[in-house]
């Protein structure tokens, strides 16, 4: 077998703004969200598997605190195929620690591509003749191709991309990227908005090994020479910075690929509501036993289904009962649930909750 790419999931994330579902040993990959019974990374490796042509050919990269997880939830997946950082330094010691390796076994001339596990994406066909127009662009032309999500929102929690030259010889559109802009002010999002020419950055990217251990030893070669000359072992030392930051603000050779399948970042409570609320006359998102007298627009859920939350006058809020913690919060500060972990954090007492 020969697959056109060798797929990565980025599995190392905590999923913080998902507590108190999402934990330190069952964080927000581990979770089913949408329904299907699959967990967010079962669901990215059986859309991955496809383009792998097999388990033999998909990896996963995760911090040490959860790779026992990540065999249980994929026990197809080879154990040579799961790399473990020792401690998570963001995206981009990540990137390249895999890099490396993959390249060892298949060849510099090898194209990867790395694939948040917490992404919801829907049109499986329409994802895979995706993947392949950008594995044509890395292969062709050594570019590092970002995929874009077209926004449909001012939104401000999300990286934005500067669409530029249109680079494709092929049916679907490649930018040259012109500039990235870091989660923009809600002014800055509307101006982007309305040019029509700025993409969501997905934080999905494709593109040949040999490309970006080049670019990578220009641009951030106190992140990949280190793990080139003392391997896995260096990883505690190696600064904390993502892939965005390191590589693709500085390199020449990125491009982006705006899609057009249905995505969702899943990025905290309110994902879900978008996911699981099939019927919009419906007052409130109820996954949980709920009696409410005057509540809406609000999101109950409980993992006990003999648990039964009572709600009167509430508008907006989400309301979440895991085991021995309640969550209430309004739904335009879901953002906020890591500032109280860190507090949390500062209680030693109760660190069972974390």
């Amino acid at each position: 077998m020969n697959p056109p790419l060798i797929p990565v999931i980025l599995a190392g994330g905590k999923g913080e703004r998902f507590w108190p579902l999402s934990r330190r040993h069952n964080p927000k990959q581990f979770l089913s969200l949408d329904g299907s019974g699959d967990s967010l990374l079962q669901a990215t490796a059986k859309r991955l598997l496809p383009i792998a042509q097999g388990w033999d050919n998909l990896w996963v990269i995760t911090s040490a605190l959860i790779a026992d997880g990540v065999k249980e939830q994929l026990p197809e997946l080879p154990i040579s195929n799961i790399l473990v950082e020792p401690e998570g330094r963001d995206t981009a010691p990540a990137v390249a620690w895999a890099t490396l390796e993959i390249a060892k076994k298949y060849g510099e001339d090898k194209v990867i591509g790395f694939f948040p596990a917490d992404h919801w994406i829907g049109n499986q066909r329409v994802f895979e003749s995706t993947l392949l127009a950008a594995c044509k662009q890395a292969q062709d032309f050594s570019s590092i191709v970002t995929l874009g999500i077209k926004p449909d929102q001012p939104a401000t929690g999300y990286g934005y991309i500067q669409q530029g030259e249109n680079l494709s010889f092929q049916p679907i559109p490649v930018y040259k990227v012109n500039r990235f802009t870091e989660k923009p002010d809600r002014g800055t999002a509307e101006i982007f908005l309305a040019s029509g020419d700025y993409s969501w950055n997905s934080g999905m990217f494709i593109f040949k090994a040999s490309v970006v251990i080049s670019e990578l030893k220009k641009y951030a070669s106190e992140i990949i020479q280190p793990l080139i000359e003392k391997g896995v072992e260096i990883y505690p030392q190696l600064p904390k910075r993502s892939i965005d930051y390191a590589l693709m603000e500085k390199t020449r050779l990125a491009c982006v690929l705006p899609v057009q399948f249905p995505w969702d970042d899943l990025g905290d409570w309110n994902a879900v509501e978008r996911l699981r609320q099939d019927d919009d006359d419906e007052p409130n998102l109820e996954l949980a036993r709920h009696i409410g007298l005057d509540s809406k627009d609000c999101i109950f859920y409980a993992t006990d289904s003999n648990e039964v939350i009572v709600s009167i006058g509430l508008k907006e809020l989400v309301v979440v009962r895991d085991k021995n913690v309640t969550l209430i919060v309004h739904k335009d500060r879901s953002q906020d649930i890591k500032q109280v972990l860190k507090k949390i954090q500062d209680q030693s007492d109760l660190d069972y909750l974390l």
